[in-house]
């Protein structure tokens, strides 16, 4: 039905609603050009093909995708679990949109889910390009920071209160720590005193289709170590593309 709607035959001209591009549907849906091919190739948009082969689409489709993707952002999760809500007392810092934060969490709907490929190809990326034995995306819950993907990592998960991407959270920016036991806001974490004995890290801010960050795409290694522009702007690439991966997993999830 769907790659039956991908190929439909476009309908008259309007000047009120004209036909863009991918590139043009990709801006206004805020996405990657890659990530709407994807969508567009699978039929979440109607389109068609140019004789020179170039797909087009009409703008109210693309908005009609923009507004469904927006309602379902903005709707309650599946489940409220306790995780999910602020804890009274936290032993770790928060960001004034928390509980917000903590919806959107839960909105992605990727909690518990199986490892996938689009999401361990990142994680693959991001630890060649550091140069780090340890890679993640994870996303944090009130009570623990759960990997999605994870290079070199045995645990699924770890407790927040001792998660180095709690910063990332709060600050909303790109954390970069050299070394941890020269930086007193990790020196005395337990995984820099302790197993694993984290020196280097760097994390990067994942945010959900309404702009609130729900995790990170990290690299972290037992040495220390700087990466450089060129690296640092690497990590920045491969988070967008992870989001660009969550905000996909959404749409498909959404229309199931």
């Amino acid at each position: 039905m769907l790659r039956a709607l991908s190929t439909i035959t476009p309908s008259p001209a309007d000047e009120h609603d004209p036909a863009l591009t991918t590139r043009e549907a990709a801006a206004l849906l805020g996405i990657s050009v890659s990530t709407a091919q994807k969508w567009i190739e699978g039929g979440a948009v109607e389109s068609w093909k140019t004789p020179g082969g170039h797909r087009r689409m009409r703008r109210k489709a693309v908005l009609r995708l923009l507004e469904e993707r927006t309602a379902m952002a903005s709707a309650a999760p599946d489940t409220a679990t306790h995780e999910l809500r602020p804890l009274s007392s936290p032993t770790y810092a928060v960001a004034p949109s928390e509980a917000a934060r903590l919806r959107a969490v839960g909105r992605t709907g990727l909690l518990d889910t199986d490892a996938e490929p689009t999401f361990d190809r990142i994680t693959r990326l991001a630890a060649i390009m550091a140069g780090t034995p340890f890679s993640a995306i994870s996303l944090l819950t009130a009570t623990r920071q759960w990997f999605k993907s994870r290079q070199g990592i045995e645990a699924c998960e770890t407790s927040r209160d001792v998660a180095f991407c709690n910063q990332v959270v709060v600050t909303e920016q790109l954390v970069v720590v050299e070394d941890a036991r020269d930086d007193p806001r990790f020196r005395d974490n337990p995984a820099v005193t302790g197993e694993p004995y984290v020196r280097f890290y760097a994390g990067c801010p994942l945010h959900a289709p309404d702009g609130l960050v729900v995790g990170t795409l990290c690299v972290f290694d037992r040495t220390p170590r700087r990466l450089d522009s060129t690296q640092l702007e690497c990590l920045r690439a491969l988070a967008e593309i992870a989001e660009d991966e969550i905000r996909l997993y959404m749409v498909e999830r959404g229309r199931r």
